[in-house]
């Protein structure tokens, strides 16, 4: 799962970043899964340095719960975004992702 200079795979860093978005999503809008369906609909991701051995991410959503529970509320679909940190283990960034999210109103 290393690169060709010896940091974790892009692909390792990101699907940490993504991961961490969906558990940051879920920790504010999971009770909203009865009436709609959280998907990831786009992500930005930029590589700062080589990350060095572990690696973390921190993740948070980026905007107000009320904002995107009265979209939903009004019958629109919102969109948000989280943002992620991708740090190694002396706590430098060595990745930033934003993903965008939307919450998609179950069908009838």
């Amino acid at each position: 799962m290393h690169n060709h200079v010896g940091g974790p795979h892009a692909g390792v860093l990101f699907t940490l970043a993504e991961s961490a978005s969906g558990a940051a999503m879920l920790s504010v809008f999971g009770d909203q899964l009865e009436r709609a369906v959280p998907l990831a609909t786009s992500a930005r991701v930029e590589y700062r340095k080589v990350a060095k051995g572990e690696v973390w991410a921190e993740a948070r959503v980026l905007g107000t719960r009320e904002e995107v529970v009265g979209t939903l509320d009004a019958g629109e679909r919102p969109v948000f975004e989280v943002g992620v940190d991708v740090r190694n283990g002396d706590g430098e960034v060595v990745c930033v992702v934003n993903v965008t999210w939307t919450l998609r109103p179950h069908r009838r």
